[in-house]
């Protein structure tokens, strides 16, 4: 095992598949220089501008050159920057690359990972801080993935350049510098469809991903001295999504807490939500909830910004009330 930050432990995860396969590549603006973020950092020393390849401002010709790439029989890994500029190449996202296997009989498909950077970070406002997870995890054909710790980093981050379909690669900003123990083995990886148990409990599930996942593990914690035991479910991916752990869980707590960082109308977490009431109610001993942003833009000012992030104190408040009800 190694320390790692979060942003290390996913450049290393793609040099180590770079050197296994020569037909993984990567694609973006500013990759040359290391990336907005410096996830490409050192990259193209070893493995050149053919396999780091720099860009043109153009979101949709990058993923348009990157799908056609991978229908030949290479392994793209795209970088968009922000989640919120892949919106510029949604059309060769959600109706070529999710589609083409499905459409083509099985005869071609679409080895390809979309790196996006997702959350609220440093004021960066409307445009610059969004997580649309849910909207992918809506489209047949892609997988949907959302780490929160750097040993998921790299594990996931494999799985995915691995995986011959199409991946959503959702990594938070706000984690980038977020230390902790990293598989140091080139041939260790995180399956997608597996969540991971942050914290075991009996009073409470409280399910999440990404960086709120370390918000509701903190909120946990000071439930703990509260009294109440909340288990922490950490998804990894939002599809395929571990319902079996979710189902085992909720049928030992009967009480069920969802948290995300992003808006909540029509989130992932309706969809948690909506199996846990429709598999489990007579389980249930109180209903389920729900918290997330509400259905409003970002704002560049910090005390505005805090106004539409879940907090720690408000999961702990929330998950209170649950319990006592």
């Amino acid at each position: 095992m190694a320390m790692l930050t979060y942003i290390e432990a996913s450049r290393l995860a793609l040099a180590e598949e770079m050197r296994r396969d020569p037909t993984v590549w990567a694609v973006g603006e500013d990759l040359g220089r290391g990336g907005v973020f410096g996830q490409y950092k050192g990259l193209v020393d070893e493995f050149g501008s053919d396999r780091i390849s720099d860009a043109p401002i153009s979101e949709a010709c990058i993923m348009g050159a990157a799908v056609g790439a991978a229908m030949m029989g290479t392994r793209p890994v795209v970088e968009m920057r922000f989640s919120d500029f892949a919106l510029c190449a949604i059309d060769e996202l959600v109706n070529q690359a999710a589609k083409a296997r499905y459409m083509f009989g099985g005869q071609t498909r679409v080895p390809l990972v979309v790196r996006e950077p997702i959350g609220m970070w440093r004021s960066s406002a409307a445009q610059h801080s969004q997580s649309l997870e849910a909207w992918y995890a809506h489209i047949p054909g892609l997988v949907v993935v959302c780490p929160s710790t750097p040993a998921d980093n790299k594990g996931l981050l494999k799985t995915a350049i691995r995986s011959d379909d199409p991946v959503v690669y959702m990594e938070h900003k706000n984690l980038w510098g977020l230390e902790g123990e990293t598989p140091d083995d080139p041939d260790v990886t995180v399956p997608f469809g597996k969540a991971r148990m942050a914290r075991t409990g009996h009073d409470l599930t409280i399910v999440s991903w990404s960086a709120q996942v370390h918000v509701c593990t903190r909120a946990a914690e000071a439930l703990a001295h509260r009294g109440i035991e909340a288990e922490v479910i950490d998804l990894r991916t939002l599809w395929p999504w571990d319902k079996a752990t979710v189902l085992a869980s909720v049928e030992k707590t009967g009480r069920l807490l969802v948290v995300q960082e992003s808006v909540s109308v029509a989130g992932f977490g309706a969809e948690i939500a909506a199996t846990v009431a429709e598999r489990l109610h007579r389980c249930l001993q109180a209903p389920v909830k729900r918290l997330g942003a509400p259905r409003a833009p970002i704002a560049y000012a910090p005390p505005l910004e805090d106004a539409v992030r879940v907090s720690e104190t408000t999961i702990l408040d929330t998950a209170e009330a649950l319990v006592r009800a």
